[in-house]
């Protein structure tokens, strides 16, 4: 056995010389570290915790938006409500047609009002605020219309109006204000 430590070239130290150097600062560095981790670890999970609080918050939003913007376009009318004052409103209108490109609002409120009170009259412009050539009459009262339709065929600025009860136009079309609106 001397002749084993001959070839490492001294004693070999005792065990409890070679742990009391070693056990104490490794224990303490390693109680260290272990230390930050925990605190590292406990930081991370809260910064997770408010992150997923956060988008938590942001999915809540999201979907708010989404059932509101949903509601709009889902509903283009803007719900019952708006839908029976639109058909109300289109029971007191009528549509005409063939009306001439320098006719203004005023001269088919005038054509029209003997036959009832005028609301509104509408002509439609093309993009270049060009006249298309026919309008809408909103009256005050329903009974009008019925007045108005007697009115078709009549001539305003020599060309023969077509007058036809809103809600019978194939291509329904709400009277809303327009380019050109008394």
């Amino acid at each position: 056995m001397e002749h084993e430590d001959d070839v490492y070239g001294g004693e070999i130290p005792e065990e409890s010389y070679m742990e009391s150097d070693f056990d104490s600062s490794a224990d303490a560095e390693a109680a260290a570290a272990a230390a930050e981790k925990a605190k590292e670890l406990e930081t991370m999970k809260k910064r997770l915790q408010e992150i997923e609080e956060e988008a938590g918050a942001l999915r809540e939003m999201q979907a708010k938006v989404e059932k509101e913007m949903g509601s709009t376009q889902e509903d283009p009318t803007g719900g019952s409500a708006a839908q029976a004052e639109k058909e109300e409103v289109d029971a007191r209108s009528i549509y005409v047609g063939n009306v001439d490109y320098a006719c203004t609002p005023e001269e088919v409120q005038q054509h029209f009002q003997s036959c009832g009170t005028v609301n509104r009259v509408t002509i439609l412009t093309d993009k270049f605020g060009q006249p298309k050539g026919f309008a809408y009459v909103e009256f005050v009262e329903v009974e009008a219309v019925q007045n108005a339709l007697l009115l078709n065929e009549s001539e305003l600025h020599g060309r023969q109006l077509k007058v036809l009860d809103l809600l019978l136009v194939s291509a329904k079309r709400t009277n809303v204000p327009g380019m050109k609106q008394y």
